[in-house]
């Protein structure tokens, strides 16, 4: 069975792997189609492109965008982009990325006035791109021996709930999607249940496929086999096509593998297929 992963993270965004390394390690893993999604940004998909050429594997081009729906953040893929799209993507997202760089900002400085001493300038230049999430700062606090792992950094004083974190404004879900359609790229929702109840889920998509929203995730690495279940049926029920990924991050999330999931994530290549016609 030929198998794919359509959503996974580099070096460019919070990945520990290089756009090569991700190439490499799909192809040592046996799946025939990968895609790089990295947040908020195209920097590294040049490089995962080149590659990734007269190489056995098909190559996805995409980025998964930070958006925000009334009181809800959602994670909008967008696949099968092109590369004349990639200046306007990055110009999309520019204010967006001023906006988090100053969340960033404001909570290093709650993390130094409370006793941890981390310098966001010194992570920043660490990044290829400058850019910077929670994962980055928990991994640095790991580094500096606060703490033991990043999830326990994530659970205490990197949770929104906790007060120090101030998550900044975000961009549109339902602008988002449309500009990905507009770009002649294929719009499709990142685990929704992830961030919506099966409920929410179904009254949303409607308003989102009329804003030219083309797909769902159904297969993915956190999903429950009734969630599995229920995107399935909500992707007939809307007539949706379906997606998958394993949401990839290298040693940031080192129980989810590339392709693999928590080891039992099997992605058909026939949806990187159909979506690829979509694209067309």
């Amino acid at each position: 069975m030929k198998l794919c992963d359509l959503h996974t993270h580099s070096i460019f965004s919070d990945g520990t792997f290089t756009p090569e390394e991700t190439v490499d390690l799909a192809i040592q893993t046996g799946l025939s189609a990968v895609a790089l999604t990295d947040h908020n940004t195209v920097s590294g998909l040049d490089r995962f492109i080149s590659y990734a050429e007269n190489k056995p594997i098909d190559v996805v081009p995409g980025i998964e965008f930070s958006t925000r729906y009334n009181d809800r953040d959602l994670h909008i893929l967008g696949l099968f982009l092109k590369p004349e799209s990639f200046a306007a993507i990055t110009e999309y997202v520019k204010a967006a990325d001023d906006l988090k760089d100053q969340s960033n900002i404001d909570l290093a400085q709650k993390l130094n006035q409370n006793g941890y001493m981390i310098d966001y300038q010194k992570i920043k230049s660490e990044r290829p791109d400058g850019k910077v999430n929670r994962s980055h700062f928990a991994a640095e606090l790991v580094e500096l021996g606060y703490f033991n792992t990043n999830d326990d950094a994530f659970d205490t004083i990197l949770s929104e709930d906790y007060g120090w974190y101030q998550p900044p404004k975000r961009i549109s879900t339902l602008e988002t999607i449309e500009l990905i359609t507009k770009l002649g790229a294929v719009p499709v929702w990142a685990h929704p249940l992830i961030h919506m109840n099966y409920e929410e889920c179904d009254a949303f998509l409607p308003i989102a496929k009329d804003h030219g929203l083309v797909g769902i995730e159904t297969i993915y690495s956190l999903y429950s086999d009734a969630d599995t279940e229920f995107a399935k049926k909500m992707c007939a029920k809307h007539k949706l096509l379906e997606s998958g990924g394993s949401d990839f991050h290298g040693a940031n999330k080192p129980d989810i593998g590339l392709g693999k999931g928590k080891g039992n994530l099997e992605i058909p290549y026939e949806f990187y297929e159909i979506l690829r016609e979509v694209a067309k």
